[in-house]
This record gives structure tokens, sequence and C-alpha cells, in this order.
């Protein structure tokens, strides 16, 4: 048994048996690290060193967090989900509640897949729009687990096919890169035109199974009960008016946030920025300010607290060496067999990318093992880029680590109502790493 195989195992099985993440993430560390040779202390230095570099995104999201609870405390959530259910006549009948749902489901995707090239905000987008739509949601009685399908798919297809935004760094500046940089000994070089066409594949995986979840796995009625955003009730729309002008501060609000964070590439500061404009605006108290930052901290406290940890986790499995070793073992298996390699990379990436949890991350780790082993197996250039890609983006739409899974439930769960591993991992993981293994493997076998 290989120490990072172990180590994930651990660490989906404490998972499933709901057992704290934070809590199955420290124990799996400890148990791949030990079981690899390493002592104790090592262990324990190695988790403390990776912990800093999920500070920054921690934070980011605790800023997003207190900004998205002062958006609530005005009441504008509450407005907007009553009118749109007055608009848009929900309660009128199923055809037109069936519209809604999939305007609404199209919304999330839209804003998903924009927030990856067209407005590069990556998952800073989730906190603040999505806990609005809760009420609207409840009302639709939308199973939130078919909105973290949505929301997941919008994250993680676009960066693996449109090589726009986030798509560029992935595709062009570490996928590209690493496999040039890998096969330059060996006769490989890739062109930035192969590799979209080589993800599309793997990708249309991640489409069958986005239609599975929408129209027929998670179509079904859901109940919620009627909560407010974190430990604030919910308000009456009709007992509560906004001037213009404070409407008009909420607007500035909203756009100064997004704009602080593109210019300056900073999530902090931009929930700072947001958060201090709706402060001074009168939508609440000036003496409610610090109970509404703190209850926004402590609605992103876990996901914060998991990011920090998974960067612990990630830590101590580079560490280990045993990526390495699992690569090898893995060609002790294969043989000259070119389909059952082709399986065999792919779930060895899954394991190494949600032990990880950024698909990012794995490339440049998997690129320099991967590449050597294609080209001797007799793999075309598309093929091999085919299968380091998916490789690596395997366990990211899946792993309670990622922040592709940890952004849905940040949203998603801002009403304490939508569990992180049940309702946003395990129907990513069904319905786009399954795909992704078995049109990652037809890619690497027809290209």
């Amino acid at each position: 048994m290989n120490a990072i195989v172990l180590a994930v195992l651990v660490m989906v099985a404490l998972s499933l048996a709901r057992v704290s993440v934070v809590f199955a993430l420290i124990v799996a560390a400890l148990v791949g690290g030990l079981y690899s040779g390493m002592s104790v202390g090592a262990v324990l230095e190695a988790f403390q060193a990776g912990l800093g570099n999920g500070a920054t995104v921690a934070l980011s999201y605790a800023t997003l967090g207190a900004f998205a609870v002062a958006l609530s405390r005005s009441s504008i959530t509450e407005l907007l989900a009553a009118k749109a259910v007055r608009r848009l006549g929900v309660d009128d009948g199923t055809g037109k509640r069936r519209v809604v749902y999939f305007s609404l489901i199209g919304a999330l995707l839209v804003a998903a897949v924009s927030s990856q090239n067209l407005i590069p905000v990556h998952i800073a987008f989730i906190p603040v729009l999505v806990p609005p739509l809760l009420k609207l949601m409840n009302s639709l009685h939308m199973d939130r687990r078919a909105a973290a399908c949505g929301i997941t798919f919008g994250i993680t297809a676009t960066y693996m096919l449109l090589p726009v935004g986030f798509g560029s760094i992935f595709l062009n500046d570490i996928l590209l890169a690493n496999l040039n940089e890998a096969g330059e000994s060996l006769g490989l070089t890739v062109t930035p035109g192969m590799v979209p066409l080589a993800m599309l594949i793997p990708v249309s995986g991640m489409i069958l199974g986005l239609l599975v979840a929408v129209f027929f796995s998670y179509r079904g009625n859901r109940e919620y009960a009627e909560h407010g955003i974190g430990d604030h009730e919910s308000m009456d729309p009709d007992s509560t008016h906004l001037a213009p002008w404070q409407l008009g501060a909420l607007a500035v609000a909203v756009v100064a946030a997004l704009v602080t964070q593109l210019t300056l590439d900073s999530m902090v500061l931009g929930g700072i920025l947001g958060f201090a404009i709706l402060s001074v605006s009168g939508v609440f108290h000036w003496r409610e300010q610090d109970d509404v930052f703190t209850e926004g901290m402590r609605m992103m406290a876990l996901v914060g607290f998991i990011m920090i940890t998974a960067s612990g986790f990630a830590n101590v499995m580079q560490e280990t060496g045993s990526i390495e070793t699992l690569v090898e073992s893995s060609v002790a298996i294969i043989g000259d067999n070119r389909g059952l390699a082709a399986l065999i990379m792919l779930l060895v990436g899954l394991f190494i990318t949600m032990g990880i949890g950024s698909s990012f991350s794995t490339i440049p780790i998997i690129a320099s093992l991967y590449v050597p082993l294609a080209i001797n197996l007799g793999f075309s250039p598309m093929a091999t880029v085919a299968l380091v890609g998916t490789a690596a983006a395997l366990g990211d739409a899946g792993s309670p680590a990622s922040d592709s899974t940890l952004g849905p439930t940040a949203g998603l769960n801002a009403d304490g109502q939508h569990d992180h591993i049940w309702d946003s991992v395990v129907p990513t993981f069904l319905h786009y790493n399954i795909p992704l293994v078995a049109f990652g493997w037809l890619a690497a076998m027809t290209l």
C-alpha cells in the first residue's frame, strides 16, 4: 500500500463517516506520513510548514463572508428573492416553476464559467452571489446538489477547455509548459492549439455528468427550512424599505469589491472595502458592524479551516516522496498494455489530486513522471496531453479539500442546510470524476 493511497483512503473514509473534514485531514496526514517512514516530529513539521499556504485564501473567504452577511442584513436579499418569486410566478404552476428552475441553474453556470475567464474572480463570487438566491431556491424546492454540480462544472470544465483567464494559466502556463519541458529530451513537442483539442473529449464526459445531475439525479423536489444567513433571522421584505441612496450604496459596494479584487488581485481588500461601504451606508446600525463581521467570519470558518488544513496535508504528502513510488509501482503492473496503462495513470492522478487538492499544483509533479512513460508506451502527443491534463484535473471536482467543492459549499450552506461531503463532494465525484476517467481513457486510446 502506497502512503498517498492510504492517506487519501483514510481521509475519504472518515469524511464519508461524517467525521469533520479538518479532523479527517489531520489523521490522514499522520497515517500517511508515519506509514511512509517519517517520524511524528517530521510529519508535524511538514504539516505546520504547509499551513501558511492556505491562510490567504481562508482569510479571503472570511472577509467575503462578512460582506455577504452585511448584504443580507440590508434585507436586499429577501427583497430580491420575494420580487423574483412574484414576478416569475413560481407559485402559479409547474410550467413556470420548471422555467425558473432551469433559468436559475443556467445563471449559476454562466456565473461560474465567467468567473474563470470573463471576470476572473475564481470562487470569490460564490459567497456573495449564492446566499441571496437560497430563498428563491427554497421556493422552487430545488435540490441544492444540482446547484452544487452546476457551479463545480463551471469552475472546473472551463479552465480545462478554454485558454482564457484561469484556463490560460492551466492550459498554457502550466500544462503546455510542463509537457514540453518534460518531453524536450524525448522529442515531444506540444503546440498551444493542441491542448484544448486534446481536452475536449474528457470535458465532454463532464458535460454528460452535468446533464445527468440536473435532469435526472437531482431533478426532484427537496424541502429546506426557511433560515436566515448565518445566525441572522430572515426579515419580512414588506417591513423593510431602503432609500434610493442606500440601494445605490449597495450597488457601489458590490462593484467596488469586484473592481478592487481585479485590479489589486486581493479578495481580502475587496471584501473589506465592500463591507466598509455598507457600514457607512446605514443599511444596518453602526453598533452592529462588529457582530455582522464576526457572523460572516463564523459562517465561513469551516471552509477556511479546511483550506488551511488541506495545505498542511498536501505538504505532508509531497514530503513523503511517495508520488514517485506510486508511479513506479504502477509501471510494474502495466507492462506494455496501453489500455491498462491509460487507466492506471488516470487513477493514480485521481489519488494524487485528491490528496493535494489542486490540479494546478499536481501537473508539475506528474508531468515529469507521466510524459516519459506515455512516450515509451507509444501514446501520441495529443493522447499524452489528454492523459496528463485529465489525470491532473481528476479529483479536483470530488476532493473534500478542493476549492471546486469548498466554494459551492460556502454559498449553499450559508443557512446551515447543505452538507459539504454528501451534498457537494459525493455528487460532484459521481457525476464528474467517473465520466472523466472513462472519457479520459477514451481520449488516450483514440487521439
